[in-house]
């Protein structure tokens, strides 16, 4: 159940357009090795999800970038302003995710988690999720 609920969460944050089935496994696929590598909680999951991003511990952090990282939307620590272009726009709309990058990609946090979560939630705040 708590895989189903951070799989469906990402799902439908990250790229809630007309997906491919090859764009939902690897959706999928991304969102469960970050679970397992990450161990982050189904209520933390949901939390995420909803912009609940107060009570975000390290897993959750952690969990953000892995994702990120996943989707080639952080190459190094650094936004892959191509690929979130790419990949978000159909969904977003190209000018309110270029809108996110601008106010996003100079986001640095305390650490690699940290980064991560922090433009997670910069581009959760500037709508680049559709």
């Amino acid at each position: 159940m708590k895989l189903l609920i951070v799989l469906m969460g990402f799902l439908a944050m990250a790229l809630a357009a007309d997906l491919t089935a090859e764009q939902r496994s690897t959706i999928r696929a991304n969102a469960m090795q970050c679970t397992q590598q990450e161990g982050n909680t189904k209520e933390q999951a949901i939390a995420l999800r909803n912009g609940n991003f107060e009570d975000a511990d390290d897993k959750v952090k952690c969990y953000a970038n892995c994702f990120l990282e996943r989707a080639g939307f952080i190459v190094e620590g650094q936004i892959n302003g191509d690929a979130v272009l790419q990949k978000l726009a159909p969904a977003a709309g190209a000018d309110q995710v270029k809108a996110a990058l601008a106010t996003c990609a100079s986001i640095k946090g305390a650490n690699k988690c940290d980064t991560g979560f922090q433009i997670y939630r910069c581009f959760y705040r500037n709508r680049a999720w559709a």
